[in-house]
């Protein structure tokens, strides 16, 4: 029976301590856990004795103690400790994993008490407490159960904060190219100077909080050229004798090898004089190619000019101004720069979003040699599939272009799947394949907290479904099933069907449809696989497989990634 308080612990991390003690007590031991702040959380028991309680929590402090007084550079976690005049009780310490370092954090001590009257006890083989077969085991048992267990918790501890970090930095890199594109897509002609470069102030400080913020350019006033104050917002006070001052000074940081000029007085006094009321400064060039006629224009390195700078003082939120904000910083500029001499950053940033998904598509199908090219695979199926529907019923090209973002990025969620699993040879045990079964939910928690990718979020958690309900991770049936998830699901079955794996050779494209036919109405939606079924699937194969470098070539992908970008930012 369980005596716990788990207010602090995840629903999720408690459940799995519950079964693990229900294990330990089928064994005739009991099972505890003690947090660090002091409170025994759980207490499994067997029935064939009582635990101390107070006890179990003075020796769970005792292990908590000894942890502090490890040796730091060594890993004591996984090691199991022993209590009690005749060790009758076992712990080890669960830890949350910090990365770049061989020490994590201590969240709590597990338990076994064998019971002080018995050292080696009683086990029962059976569920049955009648059994006829009892054996003998001493403690080394439940020593090795603690260490696995240990391991275990260390392990998933790292894969969810690895997940956490792989979602806030896609988030916070899509936030940024958000704004990128906001400022490329602004970039009209008819647009006054003042007003697109006061939106990219705005806009930049919606991420990036400041007291003032201000972008000085070269205007000609009574017939002498000054940088003067085109736009901005703030506590920023810039005359022009402070303007030249600092203008000088960029080009003193960036001939030197800087991105930016950066000031502050947090680590060391200011390296410069600034006025009473700046705390920390960050100034950026606007660059230019073309040479113009201008006694303030600064040559600078890679034959650029200055025409003039992006500049904001103290950071509110942080002590001082860093590295991401340097790079922030000066592509906000290069909008501004370009803006100024007609130019438009549009095709680039949207290049450099869909470089950054298929980057991170990539880096899930390097997981697995024998995946390569599967998520640009499935994507460009996809679409197909998405167009021949489009034939049959009204189909938005937005919505194509989101079912096509869904084929692309299925399987984001495998960047939480060790590579072990995914690369084994041979099957996998049921434990392994249910790990791969989380891949959906996984990739799903990741986009769905980008709020422009919501739409694509059922695709990804879907593609695995089957129209009988035998599907993962929701086991949906029929219509309940949305239609990005079973477009990506064909796609992906058809890939996978004809790709070369660790346990088979490829299908040919016969033998792939004939599979297909064979799983309309179960595996596969009958509608949109028989589409699929009569549409010219042999062109599609010549497509991705023989003239695959050519459509790359040609723009052919490039044209879909753009178009999908669109979709998601407009």
């Amino acid at each position: 029976m369980a005596d716990m308080n788990g207010k602090n612990i995840s629903s999720s991390e408690l459940h799995e301590l519950e079964i693990f003690g229900s294990r330990v007590n089928k064994y005739g031991a009991n099972f505890a856990f003690y947090k660090t702040d002091g409170e025994l959380a759980l207490l499994l028991k067997s029935g064939r004795f009582d635990s101390n309680r107070e006890l179990l929590k003075k020796y769970g402090q005792q292990a908590l103690n000894q942890n502090s007084h490890t040796d730091q550079t060594k890993d004591f976690f996984s090691q199991v400790m022993q209590f009690g005049d005749t060790n009758h009780v076992m712990a080890v310490i669960l830890n949350s994993s910090c990365f770049n370092t061989r020490r994590g954090e201590a969240v709590g001590v597990a338990m076994i008490d064998v019971g002080e009257a018995s050292p080696a006890h009683i086990v029962k083989t059976g569920t049955d407490a009648g059994d006829a077969n009892p054996m003998r085991i001493g403690n080394k048992y439940f020593v090795e159960m603690l260490g696995l267990l240990a391991k275990q918790f260390q392990n998933k501890m790292e894969s969810e904060k690895q997940i956490e970090m792989v979602s806030t930095e896609l988030a916070r890199v899509y936030e940024e190219l958000v704004l990128l594109h906001k400022i490329s897509t602004n970039m009209r002609v008819t647009e006054a100077d003042s007003n697109f470069l006061q939106m990219a102030c705005d806009s930049l400080t919606e991420i990036i909080f400041v007291e003032g913020i201000a972008v000085l350019l070269e205007k000609t006033i009574e017939n002498e050229q000054q940088l003067v104050i085109a736009a901005g917002s703030g506590l920023i006070d810039m005359d022009e004798q402070m303007a030249a001052i600092l203008h000088g000074r960029i080009i003193e940081e960036i001939n030197s090898g800087k991105e930016a000029l950066l000031d502050s007085e947090v680590d060391s006094p200011f390296r410069y004089d600034w006025p009473d009321n700046i705390r920390n400064i960050i100034a950026v060039p606007l660059c230019g190619k073309e040479k113009v006629e201008s006694h303030i224009a600064g040559r600078i390195k890679n034959d650029n000019y200055i025409i003039g700078f992006m500049v904001a003082i103290n950071r509110v939120g942080k002590q001082d101004f860093d590295s991401t904000d340097v790079k922030l910083f000066n592509s906000v500029a290069s909008g501004c720069a370009v803006f100024i001499e007609n130019g438009r950053l549009f095709k680039d940033l949207k290049e450099l979003f869909i470089g950054s998904l298929k980057a991170l598509t990539s880096s899930i199908d390097a997981k697995d040699k024998y995946t390569h090219g599967h998520s640009e695979r499935v994507a460009f199926i996809s679409r197909w599939i998405a167009e021949r529907l489009s034939e049959h019923e009204p189909l938005k090209e937005e919505e194509i272009n989101e079912i096509y973002m869904a084929g692309l990025l299925h399987d984001i969620g495998k960047i939480g799947i060790d590579e072990a699993v995914l690369r084994k040879n041979g099957r996998l045990t049921e434990q392994e394949f249910a790990r791969i079964k989380t891949h959906p939910s996984i990739g799903a928690g990741i986009l769905r907290e980008i709020k422009q990718m919501r739409e694509i979020v059922s695709g990804v958690l879907c593609h695995h479904e089957r129209v009988d309900g035998k599907g993962y991770p929701n086991g949906l049936t029929g219509e309940k099933i949305p239609l990005t998830g079973k477009i990506v699901g064909l796609a992906d079955s058809f890939d996978a069907m004809t790709s070369k794996r660790t346990y088979r050779d490829a299908m040919t494209v016969e033998q792939a449809l004939a599979e297909i036919e064979k799983g309309l109405g179960t595996q596969f939606d009958e509608k949109i696989g028989r589409i699929f079924l009569d549409s010219d699937v042999y062109s599609l194969w010549d497509s991705i497989r023989d003239g695959l470098g050519e459509i790359t070539q040609s723009g052919v992908y490039a044209e879909y990634d753009t178009a999908a970008v669109e979709t998601l930012i407009r």
